[in-house]
């Protein structure tokens, strides 16, 4: 909803029409010298054309327009939102996401499925408010890259900055879900989950990934795991973060579910297996429900100044009329 700071302003606008009354009874008329040739058996200089007729109205609608633009302004718009402030810690939830070659395989609706997880994330936050979300990104390595936190746009940015192979070709699934533990286990949220979105098996990393779903469980952690993508023959293709080598071919997609039953089971949560981003956006909507705490919220009243805004319409719509006057009809030019 749109209020105004200084209504008392808009009484600026009678200046319009009174100065057009004025005018009308030449009280107040503008200097007008005419340059004629009669007296010289000539003609005198006469408006002609339709278009210039249309042009010279035209500039004076988008002159008054301006006025009016100013006397906005001044009368301060102000722009007044709602915004819902949670007053309780919600659930906390870590994405795990696997960055490691396979999930350049482009079979989740043309996309590969690294992109597919960055949109169906980008969705879900978008959907669910109140919750704190971070990211533990694994390779070859795992490492965290943002910690649980309720700053959406900086969160969306470093999920949109993800790469394939930016931590090497192999999956520490383990080093994964021990690292996003680590940063939950401290957190004062009534809830707290892991969501591990990969597609394959456990071949790099220090912790195995039982071990680091006992330490999910021990930690009151929920564990949920996705294994993205379908199995089969799938074409592949991506460029090395490091080196900028293009990759390109087919993957034989057999990765064993088994062992992402066993995890999931272990850390007293779900598996699912997703072969379209619908399918995955589904499963995640699942997990953040399963996963909702009640939090007590109010609203705050947010003000957004509009004058600039204003000013700067007023400003083109001048520039316009100057324009129109100066270029088009020639006025004040000999």
């Amino acid at each position: 909803m749109i209020s105004f700071q200084n209504p008392l302003a808009f009484l600026f606008l009678l200046l319009i029409p009174l100065l057009y009354i004025l005018r009308y009874f030449k009280i107040f008329e503008q200097i007008k010298f005419y340059a004629v040739l009669k007296d010289w058996d000539g003609s005198k200089f006469e408006w002609s054309g339709k278009w210039y007729n249309f042009l010279y109205i035209f500039s004076k609608v988008v002159t008054i327009l301006g006025c009016i633009c100013v006397v906005v302004a001044m009368a301060d718009p102000v722009k007044k939102t709602q915004e819902k402030v949670y007053t309780s810690l919600g659930t906390d939830i870590v994405f795990v996401v696997d960055t490691s070659p396979s999930m350049a395989a482009k079979d989740m609706n043309g996309n590969n499925r690294l992109v597919a997880a960055q949109s169906a994330i980008n969705y879900l936050i978008s959907q669910h408010d109140g919750y704190r979300y971070g990211i533990v990104v694994l390779g070859s390595e795992a490492s965290v890259l943002v910690p649980p936190t309720s700053d959406f746009s900086y969160f969306k940015n470093r999920i949109d900055e993800l790469q394939i192979g930016l931590f090497g070709n192999g999956s520490a699934i383990g080093d994964g879900i021990g690292t996003a533990v680590c940063h939950l286990a401290s957190s004062k949220a009534p809830k707290k989950c892991i969501i591990l979105l990969t597609d394959g098996e456990n071949n790099a990393g220090e912790i195995h990934p039982e071990t680091a779903a006992n330490l999910a469980a021990s930690n009151e952690v929920a564990l949920y795991v996705v294994g993205v993508g379908s199995k089969g023959t799938v074409p592949i293709e991506y460029v090395d973060p490091i080196t900028g080598k293009l990759y390109s071919g087919y993957l034989n997609s057999n990765f064993d579910s088994s062992s992402l039953k066993q995890i999931a089971s272990i850390g007293n949560g779900v598996y699912y297996e997703v072969q379209t981003i619908e399918e995955l956006n589904s499963a995640l909507s699942v997990v953040v429900k399963n996963e909702n705490v009640q939090q007590n919220y109010t609203y705050k009243s947010v003000d957004e100044l509009l004058y600039k805004n204003v000013l700067l319409l007023a400003g083109v719509l001048f520039l316009i009329s100057f324009l129109i006057n100066k270029l088009l009809l020639r006025e004040g030019i000999y």
